[in-house]
């Protein structure tokens, strides 16, 4: 008897909430997986693929210019080259930067290193020959590691102060100047560590080589 009339007034309660002549309402339908993804998606690539680069770039634009255009430098109105790009010097009159192995050297189009083991011979070869090429220049002076070898990317536009120091002697015989002359302009062009302890004191090959051309 407990049970029927229990149940008698859960029906009775169920009929009083919906009302006479209504039915419970269902509950309400899912949203397609499918639209969902594929929203999200679109308003994503709209943000992080076009309006984030575009603002980055615009206030990059405004508050470094110079870096934002690809630290292009130039010489008598015409673009020569970037301070973030190594570029080949053979002459003995400017200083050289390390090798490359990008592409055929110095190649911006192919960034990368040889990929050669420590144990490899042609690049064993390769490294030797710097060498004896180098120590005709500075005969019984050591020649700096970073001189005869290359960069991960094979574009590092920076030398060390100590592969600048190597090559005074030869771009001063060269141009026929004294090596304090050569060696105060290596020091003007040494650019330290940044915030004075993130990574270590470097010389940009390009802008010596520029400084050098415009002395009298």
């Amino acid at each position: 008897m407990h049970s029927s009339s229990t149940l008698n007034a859960a029906h009775e309660a169920e009929v009083h909430t919906t009302g006479p002549g209504q039915q419970a309402q269902d509950p309400p339908a899912s949203h397609s997986i499918w639209r969902t993804s594929i929203l999200f998606t679109l308003v994503t690539a709209v943000i992080f693929g076009l309006a984030y680069p575009l603002a980055i770039g615009g206030i990059a634009r405004v508050l470094f210019p110079h870096q934002a255009a690809g630290s292009l430098i130039l010489h008598n109105g015409q673009i020569i080259g970037s301070s973030l790009l190594a570029q080949s010097f053979t002459s003995d009159r400017y200083f050289h930067p390390r090798p490359s192995a990008a592409g055929s050297g110095y190649d911006p189009t192919a960034s990368g290193g040889s990929n050669l083991a420590q144990t490899n011979a042609k690049l064993i070869a390769r490294i030797q020959g710097d060498i004896d090429r180098l120590q005709k220049e500075n005969s019984g002076k050591p020649v700096p590691i970073d001189l005869v070898t290359t960069s991960g990317s094979g574009l590092d536009p920076d030398i060390t102060p100590d592969d600048a120091d190597y090559q005074v002697s030869r771009v001063a015989k060269a141009r026929g100047w004294s090596e304090d002359r050569v060696r105060q302009l290596v020091k003007q062009n040494t650019a330290g560590r940044q915030l004075g302890f993130l990574g270590e004191p470097r010389v940009n090959v390009l802008e010596l080589n520029l400084d050098l051309d415009q002395q009298k």
